[in-house]
């Protein structure tokens, strides 16, 4: 039985059980329309990671690990508190109530976001100093990584994302764009088995397959769908929502490639136990886990900036970075006039910079060739992405909540274009203040701008605090812009054009090798 009412469309549904007349489930709010919100055991990163043992497990030693147990009271370690702090929206979500996990998100977000200003603006403050041996970092890295992916091929679901992005990549196979290709329902022929709740998936579309519908799957960036096309080419799409191989394989490999940059950033900018640490952030932090065991495309848009940031002094490799994670998540796009400016604002670097973002934005973009129409394929794309993005509900946000007004749940919808505005005005300001950014300016800036994107949206959700993980954990263990390092894997300076390091450090008399 179902129950409507005016803007809130659909607003109860209860399952009666046809032989005893007993109310089997019964929902209302958002829970009717958004499955995922009605706090589905496992459905999301797995039961094993979620178990209560489990999770605080991994909240304890990336506390412990990363903490400075020296000084329990300083400002970095309640930086790490705030990362940690998710997990208590996330167990109200888990309980499937929303009006209360969706308002505990926003805190931490806001804590983030001042903090990266303040880091980047202040210049001031030493880093972190754990406790702990590399040696012992190094080997609990060793042991977490394999857990987690032994967590991933073991005990994981592969989410619509996953199977969004496997289509995308079948279609590029089979020399279509995604946009405008995804499998549908409508009233296409049923062509599988019932779901739980009675429902069928599958259709036979107009290719003449029986394909598993994902109607809003096309709404990523071209970058997200060529990401899969190697573990599509190796597993092809079987056409049903199954354990989906390819998305599990580009899920661990780009996990992987995190781990690749953060090490290759680490040992240029501070050696052997920078790389260390910053790896450890990484595998110890549930919520990185979480989202590889979603088996979503989150981690494609880190895994791209890391290695940007460790070739930070090349505008071409910022420019192609940013341009492979923002056409992956659009939100990295925002990063542009930053990572144009860095170390500061100058015409031949923001040239060098554009070519390289302009080149591989034409490249991504070629998908679109596959269609007899250039034209017609732009205008999809557009309506199928932003054009979709910006006119969706979800209530997973403060600012999708209207629908639920006649539920005496406030209306905040009219403060989300001041915060997308305010988002977009951050990430042009921080292009020219400071004026000349190091490392550790530029990732302190990167985390906030991000962090101001994600509180501007409509659909939030816990799988997004990956992308600005690896840049809260460098503001904390990066040493100051005014520091110098001599260790042979590489200083703060390398990461500055020759000319202009001593404009930013101090002078150094390192030696060369």
């Amino acid at each position: 039985m179902k129950a409507w009412s005016g803007r809130a469309g659909q607003i109860a549904q209860v399952v009666v059980e046809d032989t005893s007349g007993r109310v089997a489930e019964a929902w209302t709010g958002p829970q009717v329309a958004w499955t995922m919100a009605r706090g589905a055991d496992g459905a999301f990163g797995g039961r094993i990671l979620q178990r209560p043992s489990v999770w605080l497990a991994f909240c304890l030693v990336f506390f412990l690990g990363l903490a400075d147990l020296r000084r329990p009271l300083s400002v970095r370690n309640l930086d790490l508190v705030a990362l940690l702090s998710f997990s208590v929206s996330l167990a109200f979500f888990n309980r499937g109530e929303i009006f209360a996990s969706v308002p505990l998100a926003y805190p931490p977000l806001v804590y983030l976001l001042v903090r990266g200003l303040v880091v980047a603006m202040r210049g001031r403050g030493d880093p972190l100093r754990p406790v702990w041996p590399t040696w012992v970092l190094a080997l609990v890295c060793v042991f977490l990584l394999g857990f987690r992916v032994g967590l991933n091929v073991e005990d994981s679901s592969v989410i619509d994302v996953g199977l969004a992005n496997v289509v995308g990549a079948s279609r590029i196979l089979d020399g279509q764009m995604p946009y405008g290709h995804m499998p549908q329902r409508g009233d296409l022929e049923p062509c599988g088995p019932k779901d739980a709740e009675g429902n069928v998936r599958e259709r036979i579309q107009t290719n003449g397959r029986c394909e598993a519908a994902v109607e809003r799957g096309d709404t990523y960036g071209p970058v997200s769908y060529l990401a899969y096309v190697p573990g599509t080419a190796l597993y092809p799409w079987s056409g049903r929502w199954d354990s989906l191989p390819a998305a599990r394989l580009t899920s661990i490999a780009f996990d992987l490639l995190v781990v690749l940059g953060l090490v290759l950033v680490g040992r240029r900018f501070g050696g052997s136990r920078l790389a260390c640490l910053l790896v450890f952030a990484w595998v110890a932090y549930p919520f990185t886990a979480y989202t590889l065991n979603a088996n979503t495309n989150d981690a494609i848009m880190p895994a791209f900036l890391m290695l940007g940031l460790w070739l930070a002094s090349s505008p071409a490799a910022r420019g192609t970075a940013v341009a492979l994670a923002g056409w992956a998540k659009f939100g990295a796009l925002l990063l542009a006039p930053l990572w144009a400016s860095y170390p500061r604002l100058e015409a031949r670097r923001l040239g060098r910079f554009a070519l390289a973002f302009t080149v591989v934005s034409a490249g991504a973009f070629s998908i679109l060739l596959l269609e007899p129409s250039l034209r017609e394929a732009a205008r999809t794309f557009w309506e199928r992405t932003f054009g979709f993005q910006l006119e969706r509900d979800s209530p997973f946000s403060l600012w999708g909540w209207g629908q639920y007004h006649a539920e005496g749940i406030p209306d905040l919808g009219l403060l989300q274009p001041v915060l997308a505005g305010g988002a977009i005005g951050l990430a042009l300001a921080v292009a020219a203040v400071p004026r000349a950014k190091g490392p550790r300016e530029l990732a302190a800036l990167t985390a906030a701008v991000l962090l101001a994107f994600q509180l501007a949206l409509t659909h939030w959700f816990y799988l997004y605090l990956p992308w600005v993980l690896p840049f809260v954990a460098l503001w904390l263990l990066l040493p100051r812009s005014d520091q110098s390092t001599s260790t042979r894997t590489g200083s703060i300076e390398e990461a500055l054009p020759v000319e202009e390091s001593h404009s930013i450090s101090a002078p150094s008399t390192r030696t060369s090798p």
